[in-house]
């Protein structure tokens, strides 16, 4: 005998995908419609059985009509059954086969003078039952398509093809019907889909503030602290201050960018909260109260030079110093400013530093720029007698708009 216990049996997942739950609505009332219009086939049936060649027939077709506007109704409004949208791809498509079998058997029960001058024993409005499930379930185009084939079915049934055909109803009604209501299922959809974008983006937001709140917490804390101690002791850990100064950059410009890749959505994101991530203490950043929305590999590149310009403040103009980045949107053109209070940067550094191979400032600050099609600037070069510090300036044209 098998030793191991037996298996819990596997429940099927009954929660409804969402496209299907935001049309279960227009499902629900489709069936209500359905049984309303199912009574006034009943009372047409009243009236017309007189009339009627083969009165049982008729009685019997009519039925097999209420019988399946029952199973129907119960099947296209619950959504709690395993494979939702194949039950009611077979339902929609046999209602079309029921509706398309009554229509021809109008035949069967009347003669050629009635069945030629009056509605199909489906009367119109029943019909048009099968033309609203198919445009609940497969949108404008399903709903317009199947509209034309009850409609092909009635005239031919009821042997219309004549000038008469062109007075009718029947056609641009059922037309009609099938397009109002794949519109709407098709709004109810995107409707859906946006309040689902909607919630994800609120809870990505909330991990994001919470993971924020831990990493400021714990770890970009650390790495302020070694920073600061590193260069108050100088020497060896002078490069350690620095790389922990990097690396607090960094951490903070991936905070900001978990929750800006899934917000936007598109080829351009916003490039405030990009620059917003580097504020600390000693580093205070100013944008437009309005987004300023930027391709991606572009934002991502200005953050990256201005996380460097901040990073070599933080190394050179001593423990001290402020930071200060001015973000400025012109319509043509970005242009963002990185000023610190420092001693400033001697004339000629960047120069020499370049010539010793150390291309620190000319690849992570000016190469990026430049990439972009921009320009830097380092606008305060010389050690001013009061300590006017450094500034540099960014000006990165506009692309059009995507």
């Amino acid at each position: 005998m098998d030793p191991s216990p037996p298996r819990a049996p596997v429940i099927p997942r009954t929660e409804p995908d969402p496209r299907d739950a935001a049309t279960g609505p227009l499902w629900r009332a489709a069936q209500a419609f359905r049984l309303v219009t199912l009574l006034y086939a009943v009372g047409q049936q009243i009236a017309s059985a007189p009339h009627y060649t083969n009165q049982r027939l008729s009685w019997v077709l009519i039925a097999v009509m209420a019988v399946w506007s029952g199973v129907s109704a119960v099947l296209l409004s619950q959504w709690r059954v395993h494979n939702v949208r194949r039950v009611r791809i077979a339902v929609v498509v046999g209602d079309h086969l029921i509706v398309i079998a009554l229509i021809f058997a109008t035949r069967l029960v009347a003669n050629y003078d009635w069945y030629h001058n009056h509605q199909a024993l489906p009367t119109t409005l029943w019909a048009a039952n099968a033309v609203m499930s198919a445009a609940i379930l497969w949108g404008p185009l399903g709903g317009i398509a199947s509209g034309l084939l009850i409609a092909a079915v009635m005239v031919t049934a009821r042997a219309q093809w004549d000038l008469d055909l062109w007075r009718d109803a029947t056609t641009p009604v059922l037309v009609s019907v099938g397009l109002a209501i794949g519109l709407a299922a098709n709004t109810a959809r995107r409707a859906q889909e946006q309040l689902q974008r909607a919630v994800r983006l609120t809870a990505a937001a909330q991990e994001r503030e919470r993971l924020a709140r831990e990493v400021h917490d714990g770890v970009l804390q650390v790495l302020s602290y070694i920073k600061r101690r590193g260069g108050e002791i100088g020497g060896p850990t002078a490069e350690l201050a620095q790389r922990a100064g990097e690396q607090e950059v960094a951490l903070r410009v991936l905070i900001s960018e978990q929750g800006v890749g899934a917000d936007a959505g598109g080829v351009e994101q916003d490039l405030r909260p990009l620059l917003t991530a580097q504020s600390t203490p000693s580093v205070l950043i100013s944008t437009p109260g309005e987004p300023v929305p930027i391709g991606r590999f572009e934002a991502r590149e200005i953050s990256a030079a201005v996380a460097s310009a901040l990073a070599n403040v933080a190394q050179h103009a001593g423990p001290g110093a402020k930071a200060y980045v001015l973000l400025e949107d012109t319509g043509d053109e970005l242009i963002v400013s990185v000023r610190d209070d420092g001693p400033g940067i001697p004339s000629g550094r960047l120069a020499e530093a370049e010539e010793q191979g150390r291309m620190g400032v000319s690849r992570s600050i000016i190469g990026r720029i430049a990439a972009l099609d921009g320009t830097a600037h380092l606008l305060f070069e010389a050690v001013g007698e009061d300590g006017s510090g450094a500034e540099w300036e960014f000006r990165v044209p506009r692309r059009p708009r995507q």
